[in-house]
């Protein structure tokens, strides 16, 4: 049977009790392995920088929309009573305004796993809040502000470190359909962003996507949009509001993908290579 009393996440130590920073596509990813192995997962959302690859994440839950990845619903939980009952659900994870500090009082989590994908912003030190800190993609070191980290560069995607630090951001994207860094449009400066467009309309060249206040900003080429900021959301300078995929209707923009599956298994595997004891200490008010 799937459903669980009611408030019995407070109680149930059966099922560990993992949070998620962030609410994007790694991050999402991340959330649905870990309901795979019967966590309780809680996402929390971190305004920078904007989500865009909507249709892979569970960050439309948090404006009320229906959200599913891989078969993992997304529930928007903007209270600790409303989180308690979202987790009262196998196959449900809650996403949440709430920070970490809000969450960890909840229940002791077993891990806590950073996967904001902040490539120019200082990382907090993480170890000590959770059995388990683990830091995603660029700004770890491993024993400074995190137990252990995973690569998402390019080239080691799902690596797992024990020591040292993550590869900072070098700005180079992965091709996707032959094209490169070009498929994505930018924020030349902060602003409000309005788009009356969603994942998977078909733009061409020229076309006028939405507006950065009063800018207009442009399609830079022809394509089906897998990646754009929602309607209203405040965007600082120099971060993405676009992908096109040039590759055609073919092309899938939602549930999880190749890379995102592979950091997911990477966090599997860094709680099985911790020590159960680590696991187990519960956090310290």
């Amino acid at each position: 049977m799937n459903d669980l009393q009611p408030r019995s996440f407070l109680h149930n130590q059966a099922d560990p009790y993992a949070i998620i920073l962030g609410t994007n596509e790694i991050a999402s990813a991340i959330a649905v392995r870990l309901c795979w192995e019967r966590f309780r997962v809680v996402l929390s959302h971190d305004p920078f920088p904007p989500v865009i690859r909507r249709g892979m994440a569970f960050h439309d839950a948090l404006f009320d929309d229906q959200v599913a990845v891989d078969g993992v619903v997304g529930q928007r939980a903007e209270t600790a009573l409303e989180i308690i009952d979202a987790l009262a659900l196998r196959g449900r994870a809650a996403v949440t305004h709430l920070q970490l500090t809000d969450l960890i009082t909840l229940r002791a989590p077993v891990a806590v796993v950073d996967a904001r994908l902040q490539k120019h912003r200082v990382t907090p030190d993480l170890r000590g809040v959770a059995g388990l800190a683990i830091g995603v993609g660029p700004k770890f070191a491993v024993g400074e502000n995190c137990d252990i980290a995973i690569e998402t560069h390019p080239t080691k995607t799902g690596a797992l470190l024990d020591a040292g630090e993550t590869r900072d951001a070098d700005g180079v994207a992965r091709a996707l359909g032959g094209v490169g860094k070009e498929r994505f449009v930018y924020s030349a400066r902060p602003g409000v962003w309005r788009t009356p467009l969603d994942i998977g309309a078909q733009v061409f060249k020229g076309f006028v996507l939405g507006h950065l206040d009063s800018q207009p900003i442009k399609a830079p080429m022809d394509g089906f949009l897998r990646g754009i900021a929602r309607d209203g959301v405040a965007a600082p300078a120099e971060v993405k509001l676009v992908e096109i995929d040039p590759r055609g209707r073919a092309a899938c923009w939602t549930g999880t993908d190749e890379r995102g599956r592979a950091i997911a298994e990477a966090v599997i595997a860094a709680m099985a290579r911790a020590p159960i004891s680590q696991l187990l200490i519960p956090f310290q008010l």
